[in-house]
């Protein structure tokens, strides 16, 4: 479910009417997506994402957000862009919340991923890094290091709910992840995306009928950080199979794709194991925090935190990025 705050066709209207985009052909609700109301719009002038920023997104971080996105799109990056209204401003108010209008990205993403998807997305992660160069709003990444210990201490009574003895394997793996986390100004940094999840990538075929990337989506955890730990993230989200098991063919298609376009450096090779520890132990934590947290009957659907335990005591035992296909 990602409709909450519900848009009346009155209210809509008269929300078009400030740009230049023709009339309303038509509006629907996108049920895929937890954190903002999202909706599919089609106007005269062609096909768009309408979205609403619910509670949990700072209204203050919008404009990083979204100038980062137009900012990539200019660079040549398939993302959305932000549509301008005629006073100029791309973040307005609707139904009571923030709201603005994005273009449309044809594709599909894959609900099961092959192989084949794998370098395409390391060439078009590296090619959004790039892309990112040169924007100079900094936004600090809110679910870091920092964050790990205040999540594991919100999870700390109800945590062996989920699992016996979760919490002090948990807690044994931060320490361990802190204490060999690379320095600041250790490697390279810049923009990051940060979620980016098979269902935030899009893709159709390309000439040769192999998949290729159409698209970006879904910057609302952008922030700037180590490019590396955007790769570790990717790692943790496109590499493993159903039975949890690391597909070392699907991540070096990832990583030497990645590497023909931004080359990983010696550093960043080095710390690629501590950073996919890092990686899954940050979406281990935000989902455990939900699981513990979230009351029967609510919206959000939870998704399971064990997944990412196994995924974390894998990276726990590769002690080299060779044995994570690089």
């Amino acid at each position: 479910m990602a409709v909450y705050t519900e848009v009346t066709d009155e209210a809509l209207r008269a929300f078009l009417a400030d740009y230049e985009l023709g009339g309303l052909v038509a509006f629907r609700g996108i049920a895929e997506g937890v954190e903002n109301s999202n909706f599919a719009l089609k106007t005269e002038a062609g096909d768009f994402i309408l979205t609403l920023y619910e509670k949990r997104v700072d209204p203050a971080e919008l404009p990083y957000f979204l100038g980062l996105m137009e900012h990539m799109a200019r660079g040549g990056l398939a993302c959305p862009t932000p549509v301008h209204a005629r006073d100029g401003r791309a973040l307005r108010s609707l139904a009571g919340r923030p709201a603005a209008i994005v273009t449309f990205l044809p594709g599909v993403w894959p609900r099961k991923v092959r192989p084949e998807h794998c370098a395409p997305l390391g060439r078009a992660l590296a090619q959004m890094h790039r892309a990112g160069e040169g924007f100079a709003i900094e936004r600090p990444n809110a679910l870091g290091p920092a964050g790990w210990r205040p999540l594991l201490e919100g999870c700390r009574a109800r945590g062996d709910e989920v699992q016996p003895g979760l919490v002090a394997e948990l807690d044994a793996a931060l320490a361990s992840i802190l204490a060999a986390w690379p320095a600041a100004g250790a490697m390279p940094r810049g923009h990051i995306h940060a979620d980016l999840f098979p269902d935030n990538v899009f893709f159709l075929p390309g000439e040769d009928g192999k998949p290729r990337v159409s698209g970006l989506i879904d910057y609302y955890f952008a922030c700037t950080d180590l490019y590396a730990y955007d790769i570790a993230i990717c790692l943790n989200a496109w590499c493993f199979e159903t039975d949890y098991s690391f597909n070392v063919t699907k991540a070096r298609g990832l990583l030497s794709a990645y590497d023909a376009v931004r080359p990983i450096g010696a550093e960043e090779r080095a710390a690629l194991p501590v950073l996919a520890r890092g990686a899954a132990l940050r979406f281990l934590l935000t989902r455990l925090y939900d699981w513990t947290h979230t009351p029967p009957g609510a919206l959000v659907t939870r998704k399971d935190p064990l997944e990412y335990l196994r995924k974390l005591r894998f990276f726990m035992q590769a002690d080299s990025a060779g044995a994570l296909g690089l």
